[in-house]
């Protein structure tokens, strides 16, 4: 793909409007159809590839709005899981899920309505796609596990799941997959696991891949704190292109940690706090990624908000994705090479 020196984008979910909010509410409950609801999630997917593309953001995304949080829409429909209660009082509430037995043996089409997902989106835009979903740690975090003897085993199972997945992506034209892990730094004395389910995911497909690692955006709160070091060295094992990770809400403090452990593919650089409904300025985004520069080469840098846009407003979320493009912009102008000069006589 195609794209500018310090490439923007998004992380993943955009807002949910109240009216759409209402209406998955209503159907977790029983009382709308899954065809209303298809053709729901297809008119706000539409809406915000626009908002997106308006906003001049390079590589877009769904905006996830199929789904009703981010673990739920990938669990509860696959084989073995036992969802012990069928409706929820609000949507983005998750299933109580248990396994029991041993997942049966991955067939590779166990969560084929990604592909279908994916195949939507890319028929109604030209932009280049990020297409994301929840890595198997997290996954399995939400899970009760009744059936595997340590997490390591259930983690691995869950990954040949999502590799399936990843490659049936591939297959309809995918070229940038995201996993996310935002369970992990809860427990960051798992991340040689969760490196481990990572690389069993990306395992075989030959595209761009992210690894997203924030501190939690449930209800626009952080579920954790503390700082990246406790990826590394792990992560470096990693099979994966580009990290993703939390830094405007939380400082760039963490920032030399990627330096010191000799980061050397690109980083998706947080300039936006999505936890705050204030809107960043150009200036302090443009301020945000030349602190960055100080560290990071510009050929290394994505510049996207800290996680996903779910719990803004739409208005919030749209000024701060314009925001965001300008102070990319602002920095890229000061970034040009400056032209030859002109040699009088030559």
């Amino acid at each position: 793909m195609s794209l500018p020196l310090l490439p923007t984008t998004v992380v993943g979910s955009f807002p949910v409007p109240e009216w759409m909010e209402r209406l998955k509410t209503d159907y977790s409950r029983g009382r709308v159809s899954g065809a209303q609801l298809a053709d729901v999630h297809d008119m706000a997917i539409k809406a915000a590839l626009r908002d997106q593309e308006l906003a001049g953001i390079d590589i877009v995304s769904d905006g996830e709005l199929r789904r009703d949080n981010d673990v739920d829409y990938f669990l509860a429909r696959l084989p073995g899981i036992e969802v012990r209660r069928a409706t929820k009082d609000f949507y983005f509430d998750y299933h109580d899920l248990a396994v029991t037995a041993p997942l049966p043996p991955a067939t590779g089409d166990e969560l084929a309505w990604l592909a279908d997902d994916f195949a939507f989106t890319a028929a109604q835009t030209t932009a280049p796609i990020k297409f994301s979903f929840t890595g198997p740690y997290s996954l399995a975090r939400r899970l009760r596990n009744q059936a595997y003897a340590d997490q390591r085993a259930l983690v691995l199972d869950l990954a040949h799941r999502l590799n399936g997945a990843a490659h049936a992506l591939a297959a309809r034209g995918a070229t940038l997959l995201q996993i996310d892990e935002p369970f992990l730094a809860g427990y960051p004395g798992d991340v040689t696991v969760a490196v481990e389910g990572v690389n069993a995911v990306t395992a075989g497909v030959d595209v761009s891949w992210a690894l997203h690692v924030c501190y939690g955006n449930r209800y626009a709160r952080p579920s954790w704190e503390g700082h990246y070091d406790f990826l590394f060295p792990a992560v470096l094992d990693a099979r994966v292109d580009q990290l993703v990770l939390e830094f405007a809400r939380k400082g760039y403090e963490d920032l030399p940690v990627i330096e010191k452990f000799g980061w050397d593919r690109t980083v998706g650089l947080g300039v936006l706090d999505v936890k705050s409904q204030e809107v960043e300025t150009a200036e302090t985004v443009a301020k945000r990624i030349r602190a960055a520069l100080d560290l990071v080469p510009a050929e290394q840098l994505v510049i996207n908000p800290d996680c996903g846009l779910r719990n803004l407003s739409g208005a919030v979320a749209r000024a701060k994705l314009a925001a965001m493009v300008e102070g990319t912009a602002q920095v890229r102008r000061t970034l040009r090479p400056l032209p030859e000069p002109i040699v009088q006589g030559a």
